[in-house]
C-alpha cells in the first residue's frame, strides 16, 4: 500500500532545507530512501550530531533514526565518535561523516585534466594537473594512470567511485560526450575505459552542472529554487536550476546558451556556427581582443592577461572590458529565457571581479524586460567547484525516488545493484 510522503522546504521543528521539489504518493521503499537522505543531509550539515538531535531536527521517530543510522554505519557513510558527557541521563554518541570514504574526481579541460581525491566533506586529499593530448584514448588512459597512482597513495581509504566533469554535454542514457566543440572526444567511451582500468563506478557530467551541484552541496544555494550557473573559461557553459531541480533536458543538452549566435557575421565557433556568445564572452575571446589591440605582442594566457590588466596595461583592460560587456549582454538572454533569482558565475574573469563585475552588472541591468535583475554571485575557486562537483556526481544516488542529471529517459535513475549500490549521499541537487 502506498504511503503518502510529503517533504516541505522547512518546518517548525527547525529542519534545514532539503529541497525535494515536489510531493507525491510514494511507496514505503521510496519513503525510506527519502528519510535516509534527509538524515544523511542533516548529519553532513550539523556534524557531529547525536541520534536524539537528529530525531528532533527531522521529526522522525527515534526508532526510525536508529535504524537509518545503523544502515549508514554499515554502508560506511558515517562513523560514531566519542560520547558526550552530561550531568544526568545517558551519554549520547556523536555521529559524523566518514572521512575514510572518498571519491576520485577529474575536471577535464581541452588541454589538461585536474585529478583529485576528495572526501565527503569536500576536502581535497590529493590534486594533480596533467596535460592532455587530442587523442581520446591516450588522454583517458593517462588520466586513469594518474587516478591509479592516487588510489595507491591513499590505499587506506575506501573509494566510492569516480566523477568526471567535461567541457561539453553528456547524453544521460548513453553516458557519452555528444557535444564538445572545444574537446574533440565525442562518442569516445570515457566511462567504460575508466571503469575497466579502476574497477570503480564512473559518472560523467557537464562541467557547468558539476559546478552547480558543488554550490548546492557546499555553497550558498539554500533557499534558492531558480538559478543559472555560468562557467567562463575556454568557452561558456551554463547549468540550470528550475524549481529546485537541475535541468538536463532532452539528451542532456539543456543550457547551451554559449552556442546561441548573437552575431551571424561573427567569428567561426567550434560548434560550426558563427558569432556564438562564447566567441565574445569567453576567456579565449578576451585573449583574441588583446591580440587585436596589441598586434605583434607575445601570446598570453588568460591568467597573464588578468595580471597585466591589474598592473595597468591599457590594452589588457580594454580586452577584458569587452569580454565583460559581452558577458553581461549574453546574460540578458539567460534572464529573458529563464528568469532566475540568482546567476552564479565561475571562471577566469571572476578573479578580477571587483574591476570587471560592475561592467557585467550594468550591461545586464540596462535592458531588463521587467522587474529587477537577478542577483549576480561569483565563486573565485572555479577549478575547485568543478572538482568538488565531479566528486558530488560520484555520490548521487542511482535508486528510486530522485531525478538526476544522469536519469534514464523515463526521468528516473536506474537502480544500482548489490551492497555497494545501496550507498548514496544526500547530494541530489540539495545542500
Amino acid at each position: 500500500m502506498a504511503e503518502k510522503t510529503i517533504v516541505a522546504e522547512g518546518s517548525a521543528k527547525g529542519m534545514v532545507r532539503v529541497d525535494l521539489a515536489y510531493a507525491r504518493l510514494a511507496s514505503s521503499e521510496i519513503a525510506r530512501d527519502i528519510n535516509r537522505d534527509i538524515v544523511l543531509e542533516l548529519i553532513r550539515t550539523r556534524q557531529p550530531v547525536s541520534r536524539a538531535d537528529l530525531s528532533r531536527s527531522s521529526g522522525l521517530q527515534p526508532s526510525t533514526i536508529s535504524a537509518i543510522v545503523e544502515q549508514l554505519i554499515e554502508e560506511r557513510w558515517i562513523v560514531e565518535g566519542a560520547a558526550v558527557e552530561r550531568p544526568r541521563g545517558r551519554r549520547p554518541t556523536l555521529i559524523s561523516l566518514n572521512d575514510d570514504l572518498v571519491m576520485l574526481a577529474a575536471d577535464i579541460r581541452p588541454n589538461q585534466a585536474i585529478v583529485a581525491v576528495v572526501d565527503l566533506n569536500g576536502r581535497f586529499l590529493s590534486r594533480e594537473a596533467i596535460p592532455l593530448v587530442s587523442d581520446p584514448e591516450r588522454g583517458v588512459n593517462n588520466m586513469a594512470d594518474c587516478m591509479k597512482r592516487m588510489q595507491q597513495e591513499h590505499s587506506g581509504k575506501a573509494f566510492e567511485g569516480v566523477g568526471i566533469s567535461l567541457p561539453g554535454r553528456v547524453n544521460p542514457a548513453t553516458q557519452r560526450l555528444i557535444l564538445s566543440p572545444n574537446l574533440k572526444w565525442s562518442q569516445y567511451d570515457i566511462k567504460g575505459v575508466v571503469e575497466k582500468r579502476l574497477g570503480l563506478r564512473v559518472e560523467l557530467s557537464n562541467a557547468a552542472n558539476a559546478a552547480l551541484l558543488s554550490e548546492m552541496w557546499f555553497g550558498r544555494m539554500d533557499g534558492v529554487r531558480n538559478a543559472v550557473l555560468v562557467t567562463i573559461s575556454e568557452g561558456i557553459g551554463t547549468a540550470i536550476l528550475a524549481n529546485g531541480q537541475i535541468v538536463s533536458g532532452k539528451d542532456g543538452l539543456a543550457g547551451e546558451f554559449g552556442h546561441i549566435p548573437i552575431d551571424p557575421s561573427g567569428p567561426q565557433c567550434g560548434c560550426g556556427m558563427k558569432g556564438c556568445w562564447e566567441m565574445y564572452a569567453s576567456s579565449r575571446a578576451a585573449i583574441r581582443y588583446y591580440a587585436e589591440l596589441s598586434p605583434g605582442a607575445p601570446a598570453v594566457t588568460i591568467q597573464e592577461l588578468l595580471h597585466v590588466a591589474e598592473d595597468g596595461d591599457g590594452h589588457a583592460v580594454e580586452a577584458l572590458t569587452r569580454q565583460a560587456k559581452h558577458l553581461g549582454r549574453g546574460l540578458r538572454l539567460v534572464t529573458a529565457a529563464l528568469s532566475p533569482e540568482v546567476i552564479l558565475l565561475t571562471g577566469d574573469i571572476t578573479a578580477s571581479w571587483a574591476t570587471f563585475g560592475p561592467i557585467v552588472q550594468r550591461e545586464l541591468e540596462s535592458q531588463m524586460l521587467a522587474g529587477g535583475a537577478p542577483r549576480l554571485l561569483v565563486t573565485t575557486d572555479g577549478e575547485l567547484a568543478r572538482l568538488r562537483g565531479a566528486g558530488a556526481i560520484a555520490l548521487q544516488r542511482h535508486s528510486g525516488y530522485y531525478r538526476s542529471p544522469h536519469a534514464s529517459p523515463d526521468g528516473h535513475a536506474g537502480r544500482r545493484q548489490g551492497s555497494a549500490g545501496r550507498r548514496g549521499a544526500a547530494t541530489n541537487g540539495k545542500r
